[in-house]
């Protein structure tokens, strides 16, 4: 019996090898099934900046009709009297398929990426016993060491 589609059908009748068959040809309209309702329909661009300077800084905003809005701009920094440094911030604007806004704000520069957005995950509270015992095993380090 293979399960397709909520319905059991009876594949008793074939051998192993057909079995493997009717099995891909299965697996194969569930996929082409799935990829076709999945397409995404078309958009179109109704806002569209760009701006590169001669240093390497540079600024471009783009906004399409299904919501989408996405900018970023980056400065060329001097950090020593040997090296420049890069950095960029930005954001992003859309709506996720399950309906939630997402928008996401990030900086990024020599200490790496850096996302603020309220749909990323936060860890949960250290709990206060953990943090009592944090801090005991700070003023109490082990002599073993």
């Amino acid at each position: 019996m293979i399960l397709f589609d909520k319905t059991y059908v009876d594949v008793s009748f074939v051998n192993k090898t057909e079995e493997k068959s009717v099995m891909k040809v299965t697996i194969m309209a569930v996929i082409a099934a799935a990829s076709a309702a999945t397409i995404p329909s078309q958009f179109s661009t109704v806002r569209h900046f760009q701006e590169l300077e001669p240093d390497g800084s540079y600024e471009y905003a783009y906004e399409t009709d299904n919501g989408i809005y996405v900018q970023e701009e980056g400065k060329v920094r001097k950090i020593n009297k040997d090296g420049v440094d890069l950095f960029v911030q930005g954001s992003f604007l859309y709506t996720s398929p399950e309906g939630q806004e997402i928008n996401l704000k990030y900086t990024a520069d020599e200490n790496g990426f850096h996302p603020e957005g309220n749909h990323l995950p936060t860890p949960p509270p250290i709990p206060p016993l953990i943090l009592k015992a944090l801090a005991w095993i700070a003023a109490n380090p082990s002599k073993e060491y």
